[in-house]
């Protein structure tokens, strides 16, 4: 029988995009405020947008940052780091031009104190077995992102988990982002077209056809995905406003994802980190478009007591609201569906921190 998982709050600073765009925190800031708020000690950075000149940083400035966390009572989680191979307008990075790029970010990971790096899914099964040796160099874990319109049981995700099985490393696995297992369009996200002057007849045709394509279950191939997203596009122009086609068929594709929550069991031993993708918290102190309660207890019954970290990407369009108060929202809600699955969210930076130390390096079992 399975060990209960107790798995780790934190949060992606990814989620205070806003205000750090709008120059109310600067980084120090939003990690102080983090730990004073409460929303760690899982703390996940995003490398080059929050960090100046990554991954060229020296030790006065990464020893500056591991002071800062230890300080603000965190507990570093994830960096996420970025796979460009489309970086030059010639032509696509070569293999070994990919791999000194990843090293650079990985190795920064490292000196930052980051136990994984959050890889991107432009990386095949052959890049990432190229890649081990580089995450043995450093001790880092490279966590590749399931992100929608991706989804656990994609082609593309299952032979890279037969990759990892071949390879037998618990350096190599998955961050499950919960924007590939949604229950439909964000409250906030329609609010906000109706802001814009869209119609209500045209709202509600945009959400019927994502339910309709949700009840057909996640595309099998990239060219179904592409018939769904012109779909979109399409939909826009009949009700004649052809202008929001692709914002459309973006959101409706690539950001609420329709896989449902039992797909995640597929890669289950191999997810070394959590992306608790949401987009509100209306209320009653609900998700509404984020299966929250399942995906805690999920977690909890398959033993998993990694770092789950809340990333509120309502932002892209709510303007009305605090970002801080909504992830404090959300963090009570995954708190009250681990207990309510008989577990609990560590909060504590030191059990925290114990608790990834001992799931990052347990052998991965099937």
């Amino acid at each position: 029988m399975t060990e209960l998982g107790t798995p780790a709050q934190g949060v992606t600073l990814y989620s205070f995009t806003r205000a750090f765009h709008g120059r109310e925190y600067d980084l120090e800031g939003l990690v102080r405020r983090v730990g004073r708020d409460g929303f760690g000690p899982g703390l996940e950075v995003i490398g080059f947008s929050s960090l100046r000149g990554f991954p060229h940083l020296d030790d006065a400035y990464t020893g500056w940052f591991r002071d800062l966390v230890a300080e603000s009572g965190l507990v570093p989680t994830s960096l996420a780091i970025n796979t460009d191979v489309g970086l030059r307008r010639d032509r696509l990075m070569t293999d070994d031009e990919l791999v000194e790029y990843m090293r650079l970010q990985i190795e920064a990971a490292a000196r930052l104190g980051f136990p994984i790096a959050r890889v991107q899914i432009s990386l095949t099964p052959d890049s990432m077995e190229r890649l081990l040796p580089v995450a043995e160099r450093y001790g880092v874990t490279l966590a590749l992102e399931v992100h929608a319109h991706h989804y656990a049981t994609n082609e593309h995700i299952l032979r890279l988990r037969d990759r990892y099985e071949r390879l037998g490393s618990p350096l190599l696995g998955f961050t499950a982002d919960w924007g590939s297992t949604v229950s439909g369009f964000a409250p906030s996200l329609i609010e906000a077209y109706r802001r814009r002057g869209v119609g209500e007849e045209l709202l509600t045709a945009v959400q019927d056809l994502w339910h309709r394509f949700r009840a057909q279950g996640p595309p099998p191939t990239e060219a179904a995905h592409g018939e769904r997203f012109g779909a979109f596009i399409g939909l826009a122009a009949e009700h004649g406003r052809p202008e929001l086609g692709v914002d459309f068929a973006i959101n409706g594709t690539g950001l609420f994802g329709p896989a449902p929550v039992e797909t995640w069991n597929e890669i289950m031993p191999w997810i070394r980190h959590v992306h608790a993708k949401f987009f509100g918290i209306d209320a009653a102190g609900e998700e509404p478009s984020v299966p929250v309660r399942d995906l805690i207890a999920q977690l909890v019954a398959n033993g998993y007591s990694g770092a789950v970290s809340s990333e509120y990407e309502g932002w892209h369009w709510n303007h009305w609201e605090d970002p801080f108060t909504i992830v404090r929202g959300e963090q009570a809600l995954q708190r009250a569906a681990a207990e309510a699955a008989g577990s609990r969210m560590l909060t504590d930076a030191a059990e925290a921190g114990a608790a990834l130390s001992r799931h990052l390096s347990a052998p991965v079992r099937r």
